[in-house]
């Protein structure tokens, strides 16, 4: 990945909660997106799923989920059935890549949108490969791997999980909330890209503002 000097006009972060950690075999349980416009935020969204196997122990060690706990979340929160949470998160990602957003993430192409595509295939027969949600096409800021661009050794730098990253940088962490981290995922890279720039950001116009704001309009 090359080291990014300018921000990006349209950031969306994007992180999951799930079941367990293989991509295979396990599902998202929280689903949080924020989007950034100018490196200011201005929309976000935050739902929970109630999946089709049990959530490991190991999992509930980190993130505190319990399938009661999320079943509980219906009176306040929004909960979707499996199904319809994968959908809405097909749709939010569909939307956002057709508006010239970044994706942001940590480790986000090879675990939540690794997960999201087997779960896909598995519940909805889909690939994600066609015009509504093709993976390959979105663009993807990794800040894991855009860190290992900044500071290539891992003497340096030996661990570079999100909490990690989130104190190096002086972020706040997001606390194995699927929100929190999209949050934080998206704040980091802000920090990164200030970094290279010894100290200074800078903003790109990567999306047409006339035709940004008329889909907001929709």
């Amino acid at each position: 990945m090359k080291r990014y000097t300018q921000v990006p006009e349209l950031l969306l972060g994007f992180d999951t909660e799930t079941t367990g950690l293989s991509v295979t075999s396990e599902r998202a349980i929280a689903y949080g997106f924020i989007a950034y416009r100018f490196g200011v935020p201005f929309w976000d969204e935050h739902y929970y799923v109630i999946p089709d196997r049990p959530i490991t122990s190991g999992a509930q060690r980190v993130h505190g989920l319990t399938l009661e706990d999320i079943e509980a979340k219906r009176a306040s929160e929004a909960v979707y059935p499996l199904p319809a949470g994968l959908v809405r998160a097909i749709e939010v990602l569909g939307d956002f890549h057709r508006r010239g957003a970044y994706i942001v993430g940590s480790n986000v192409s090879r675990f939540d949108l690794e997960m999201l595509r087997r779960s896909s295939i598995s519940v909805l027969g889909r690939a994600l490969d066609d015009e509504e949600l093709d993976l390959s096409l979105l663009r993807i800021i990794d800040v894991v791997e855009h860190d290992l661009a900044i500071e290539p050794s891992r003497e340096a730098r030996p661990r570079r999980g999100l909490e990690h990253l989130c104190r190096h940088y002086g972020v706040r962490p997001g606390g194995h909330d699927a929100l929190g981290d999209a949050r934080a995922a998206v704040e980091v890279f802000l920090e990164q890209v200030i970094a290279n720039n010894s100290g200074q950001t800078s903003l790109a116009l990567s999306t047409d503002t006339n035709s940004y704001f008329d889909s907001l309009q929709r």
